[in-house]
C-alpha cells in the first residue's frame, strides 16, 4: 500500500477513534452529540469572555429588574443542579460559575455560554413582562449551556475547517482561526452552510428543556406559548425565511412548544 493511502487510512482511523471516544448524550432528549473540546477548556475561554464582555458593557441600573434576573436565574440554576443529582449526574456541571447579569441594552436578547454565565439585555424585558416570561428565556439559553451547545458546535467547525484537530493545538498554531470559530459557535458570526441546520437544531431542543428546567423551577412552561407570540409580533413580520434562519420560524416554534407542553408539565409544581 503507498504511503499516501496508509496515511489517509491512519487518520480516517485516528478520526473514527476521536469520535466514538467524543460522543456523548443530551440531557433528558438522550440524542447523541460529538463534543471534542474537554468542558474544563470551554469554561476556561467562557470566563474568560464573559469578564471582558461585563467590563465593556454597562449594567442596569434598575434594582428590581436586576433582582429578578437573578431570581429567576437561581431557581433554574437550583432545579437544574437538583434533577442532575437525582440522575447521579452532578460531575457534569463540575466547575461552573453560576452568574446572572442585566445589561443595560436596547437589544432583545439574552444568552448563556458554557458555565453558566448568563446575560439579559435590558430591552428584552418589554417581551418578557414578568417573572414567568422570563423564565421561558432563562429556561431557554440555560439549556443551550447545559446541552452544551457551543462545545458540539465548535467541534463541528474545528472538524469541517480544521479536520478535528486538538484545541490545544489549533490555539498555539491557528489562534485567531480558533478566536473566529469561538465567535461563531456563540452566535457573534454568520455563516451559511453544513452547519445551519444544526443550530436550528439546537433551537428546538433548547426550547424543550427550557420548557421542563422552567418548570422544574415552579414556573407554569404553558407561559411560552404566549412569550414567543409576543416575540413574533415585535417582528412585524420582518423575520428571514426558515431555510436561512439559525432559529425555527415562529410558526414552527410555537407548535413544537404546544407538542411539548404535556411533557414538561409532568415536572410543574406551583409549590416550588
Amino acid at each position: 500500500m503507498k504511503a499516501a493511502n496508509l496515511k489517509f487510512l491512519f487518520s480516517a482511523i485516528a478520526v473514527m477513534a476521536m469520535l466514538v471516544y467524543s460522543c456523548s448524550k443530551v440531557p433528558i432528549t438522550g440524542r447523541r452529540q460529538i463534543n471534542l473540546i474537554p468542558g474544563q477548556q470551554m469554561m476556561a475561554m467562557s470566563f474568560q469572555q464573559y469578564s471582558q464582555f461585563l467590563s465593556e458593557n454597562k449594567m442596569s441600573t434598575d434594582a428590581n429588574a436586576t433582582a429578578m434576573v437573578k431570581r429567576v436565574g437561581g431557581k433554574i440554576q437550583k432545579a437544574v443542579e437538583q434533577y442532575f443529582a437525582e440522575k447521579g449526574m452532578s460531575k457534569q456541571l463540575q466547575g461552573y460559575a453560576w452568574e446572572f447579569n442585566l445589561v443595560d441594552s436596547p437589544e432583545a436578547n439574552a444568552w448563556c455560554m458554557p458555565g453558566g454565565k448568563v446575560v439579559f439585555y435590558t430591552g428584552i424585558l418589554p417581551i418578557t413582562q414578568n417573572e414567568t416570561g422570563m423564565a421561558v428565556v432563562m429556561g431557554h439559553e440555560v439549556a443551550h449551556a447545559i446541552a452544551e451547545h457551543g462545545n458540539e458546535r465548535m467541534s463541528q467547525q474545528m472538524m469541517t475547517q480544521m479536520g478535528g484537530m486538538a484545541l490545544a493545538v489549533a490555539m498555539q498554531d491557528k489562534p485567531e482561526q480558533t478566536q473566529a470559530l469561538w465567535m461563531t459557535a456563540f452566535g457573534l458570526g454568520s455563516q451559511l452552510g453544513v452547519l445551519l441546520p444544526y443550530s436550528r437544531l439546537h433551537e428546538s431542543e433548547a426550547d424543550r428543556l427550557g420548557l421542563i428546567f422552567m418548570a422544574m423551577a415552579g414556573y407554569d412552561p404553558n407561559e411560552a406559548v404566549a412569550f414567543w407570540q409576543r416575540m413574533a409580533a415585535m417582528k412585524g413580520g420582518q423575520a428571514p425565511p426558515e431555510f436561512l434562519s439559525t432559529h425555527p420560524s415562529d410558526e414552527t416554534r410555537i407548535a413544537q412548544i404546544q407538542k411539548w407542553l404535556p411533557e414538561a408539565m409532568k415536572y410543574y409544581s406551583k409549590d416550588r
